[in-house]
């Protein structure tokens, strides 16, 4: 148990420090594994507990990973920007890379290529957790990240294949045979029910299922319990199941940025290759944002999903440790990627200000052509404009659709947009916290705007951005926190209700109509 009292003691107390200095808390995890690392000897620390950690955050890996395939639609990978992207990006990295590896830091060309190869991936547990916690998986450049990490990583498990020897047998084949499997991985979420029962459902599926399953066969588990999550990503309980796994993944991903910190304490020459790494880290994000550009992305979308992916990649790791060229400098690959880390996450927590503020500069490279991610400038004639298409927005449109007014939804998830579209509704691509959406959208004959996202930060700039606009109407938001409700009050908003509170009051005024109609009847 000393282990564990001091891991969590650590984790929280940085993590919590992280906190308050504005940073994300998987930075603070991050240094208590280094802190573990420097001085967890010295308290007797065991050494068998590494394998321990290690296996609680490979956990916490396959469960993310099952999380992201549950919001993945198959066709979002064949797009254009994302394959292109992801191909051309990795092919950009080894022709950067490879040299400077070599004239810097080894004598073979090999090595040089094999760490060109591992720097060439992004992180796919940062991005994913970064666009979780700000909501915005689901967003066109959500989307588009996702994508491309997806690519790179069956191009990741391409290249362990090649280097190691170890080419997938003809079992691997079955990977084919698993939308078969459809059907009835749809019933046994059916009869899983929304209790207990459905998370240890979801727990079966991504790590038995896909996590031991695939590896079975001779494939890595991490793409089985992305498999497991793509296939059931079409099913009504999609979303229910990953809310109902979100904190047993995010205390076994605790664990990921603890193994991180704690793969191995560095010397002077892990230092500098970790410094240098740091100091070329840009090229990475500057080879996608003009890479996204080129296939028709406008500057906003190319900016965010290049700054998600601007880190090195935990899988990077993987590739290295597989390969003996590159063995040697697997400790200090695991530093360079923890001060990717570091950088790269409170910097995409600043990302809607960072293009704020440089917006003028960025636009100047964008195509001068249609963009697939064009914002509208006409909400037709509406006269309700409801910000988020959930089942809080879907319900506040029908509600407001009912009353005789005209509403026009908007929803930065473009396949959200399409299946309202599909069953009748008036809802358009459009995302609040975009500064172009904001400067072309006309809102003369808007009466009233309700706020449904579930983002603060989303509701806050466009309680904002409505009132700099000058709109005099009301401005309606919900929000589960006090705290919360006088963020967006400050931001112009009239009125935010409570949404428990609110559930509490409607449960109580039909119960009391109820209750009056009897006493009527007797």
């Amino acid at each position: 148990m000393a282990f564990e009292v001091f891991a969590i003691t650590t984790a929280f107390v940085l993590g919590l420090l992280a906190r308050q200095i504005a940073l994300p808390p998987l930075v603070g995890f991050l240094v208590a594994g280094f802190t573990i690392n420097a001085i967890g000897p010295s308290f007797g620390l065991p050494l068998e507990t590494g394998p321990i950690l290690e296996h609680l955050a490979h956990l916490g890996v396959l469960l993310l990973l099952f999380t992201v395939g549950l919001k993945l639609k198959l066709k979002q990978i064949g797009e254009l920007h994302v394959l292109g992207g992801s191909l051309l990006h990795f092919l950009g990295s080894i022709i950067v890379f490879t040299p400077i590896m070599r004239f810097l830091f080894t004598d073979t060309w090999m090595t040089a290529l094999v760490l060109a190869i591992a720097l060439g991936f992004s992180s796919t547990v940062l991005a994913a957790k970064i666009l979780e916690s700000k909501r915005e998986m689901g967003n066109f450049h959500g989307r588009a990240a996702i994508g491309i990490l997806i690519i790179q990583d069956i191009i990741a498990l391409v290249v362990l294949a090649i280097f190691s020897g170890k080419v997938p047998g003809p079992w691997a084949l079955l990977i084919f045979a698993t939308p078969l499997l459809r059907p009835l991985l749809y019933k046994v979420l059916d009869l899983a029910g929304h209790d207990e029962v459905l998370v240890l459902c979801g727990m079966l599926l991504s790590l038995v299922v896909g996590g031991v399953g695939f590896e079975l066969i001779g494939l890595k588990g991490e793409i089985g319990a992305l498999v497991m999550g793509l296939l059931l990503s079409g099913h009504t309980k999609a979303s229910e199941l990953s809310k109902s796994l979100w904190a047993l993944k995010e205390v076994f991903l605790v664990g990921f940025f603890l193994s991180i910190g704690m793969s191995g304490m560095p010397d002077w020459g892990a230092v500098w290759f970790a410094v240098m790494l740091g100091l070329l880290l840009p090229l990475k994000g500057i080879m996608f944002f003009f890479l996204l550009l080129a296939f028709k992305l406008r500057a906003r979308t190319s900016f965010l999903t290049a700054l998600s992916l601007t880190a090195y990649s935990e899988f990077g790791l993987i590739v290295a440790a597989g390969i003996p060229a590159a063995e040697s400098f697997l400790v200090p690959l695991a530093i360079a990627v923890s001060v990717s880390f570091v950088v790269a996450a409170p910097l995409n927590r600043m990302a809607h200000p960072l293009f704020e503020r440089f917006e003028t500069q960025l636009t100047r490279f964008e195509r001068k052509t249609r963009h697939p991610d064009e914002q509208p400038k006409n909400l037709g004639d509406a006269d309700v404009i409801i910000f988020g298409m959930g089942r809080t927005g879907t319900a506040a449109y029908l509600e407001v659709e009912q009353n005789g007014y005209k509403p026009v939804g908007l929803d930065a998830d473009a396949y959200a947009m399409e299946r309202h579209i599909e069953v009748g509704r008036n809802v358009i691509f459009a995302d609040a916290e975009d500064s172009s959406f904001w400067s072309a959208v006309s809102l003369d004959q808007v009466k009233a705007a309700i706020l449904a996202m579930d983002d603060l930060e989303a509701k806050v700039i466009a309680a904002r951005m409505l009132r700099k606009k000058g709109f005099n109407g009301p401005i309606v938001s919900h929000t589960l926190y006090v705290e919360q409700a006088e963020a967006i009050a400050e931001a112009g908003a009239d009125q935010t209700l409570l949404t428990m509170q609110e559930a509490g009051r409607s449960l109580a005024g039909h119960a009391i109509g109820v209750i009056s109609e009897e006493q009527e009847t007797a």
